[in-house]
């Protein structure tokens, strides 16, 4: 019987999925992404516990990777009443039970947003023991996740990272979603546009690269399936570094070797982003001590990808 660690990737076609189910599979893991009806919660909702509880009835140690979302900062609460009732059904422990042999031992892993739930909290750099203080209602409901996964792990005798996660950026990014600083200013600048900025240029975002991310991942969840049954742990996934909005600014200009044009824009949603999004963690320390991409290297990596994804350079 192998040993084999099975992972089921939920949103393992998305960025930061993509990323984790190549990191868990360099580390020999099984990886498993279900094919989600999203459009539709009922078909999904039952496509994911069919899942979860096929992953519980194995007889071999497993892993449950949540990387699927709904909306960005600026996204109202009404969008986010389908996903909370997915979770409601896809964490129910009774839905998902493996059956009356019981199930081999597993751990999860839920992917929050360090900048969404701390977007309003005191005391520059935050830390896992610094009070969350949403601004918006994406914030609010990454804390409603967490609390939801973590009553699932206790209630299943399963092992929990919970990954607030800092800024991704890198290759890959999905260029129709109005969010990736990096990302959006390089296709704006391939397409000949103008980026419009809707905050002070000295508001500053941790930036973690979508490959360091994803190893970060994988390797939070070998270091806590040796805890015991029942552990959560609550981590800041980050690069530890501040960048202001002028150094991204200046920095994608260098990867293109010219000025972006930059205007200054008003938008409603100016006051749901804190100005200053700086982390540190202090939790599995031994998970941070990695060389990181360097942001400027980073910086060009995405830009070249977007060249490509948008047939290279503007006219």
């Amino acid at each position: 019987m192998s040993d084999t660690t099975t992972s089921l990737v939920v949103g393992g076609g998305g960025f930061l999925g993509r990323s984790v189910v190549r990191a868990l599979e360099r580390i020999g893991d099984q990886v498993v992404v279900p094919r989600v009806p999203w459009g539709d919660t009922e078909a999904a909702a039952e496509v994911l516990v069919e899942a979860v509880a096929g992953l519980r009835r194995g007889t071999t140690p497993w892993r449950l990777v949540w990387c699927a979302g709904t909306g960005i900062v600026t996204t109202g609460d009404d969008a986010f009443t389908a996903e909370r009732e997915l979770l409601e059904r896809v964490l129910d422990p009774a839905a998902t039970a493996p059956g009356p042999d019981g199930g081999a031992a597993g751990t999860a892993f839920l992917a929050s947003s360090a900048g969404a739930t701390y977007a309003g909290s005191d005391g520059v750099p935050f830390d896992e023991t610094t009070e969350p203080r949403p601004l918006a209602p994406y914030g609010r409901t990454r804390l409603v996740a967490e609390q939801r996964f973590a009553s699932w792990a206790d209630a299943v005798g399963a092992r929990l990272v919970i990954g607030r996660i800092a800024n991704l950026y890198g290759p890959g990014a999905n260029l129709e979603k109005p969010q990736g600083l990096v990302s959006q200013l390089a296709a704006a600048h391939v397409e000949g546009r103008t980026s419009s900025i809707y905050v002070p240029f000295s508001t500053t975002r941790d930036y973690l690269y979508i490959d360091d991310a994803g190893a970060m991942v994988a390797g939070a969840l070998e270091l806590v399936a040796e805890q015991p049954a029942g552990t959560v742990v609550t981590k800041i996934f980050a690069s530890q570094r501040g960048h202001s909005i002028a150094e991204v600014v200046a920095a994608v200009g260098a990867a293109f070797g010219e000025d972006l044009r930059i205007e200054r824009g008003q938008h409603d949603s100016a006051g749901l982003h804190g100005l200053d999004l700086r982390f540190r963690s202090t939790v599995l320390p031994e998970l941070d001590d990695r060389s990181l991409m360097p942001f400027d290297e980073g910086v060009r990596r995405t830009v070249d990808s977007v060249r490509t994804a948008r047939g290279g350079h503007r006219a």
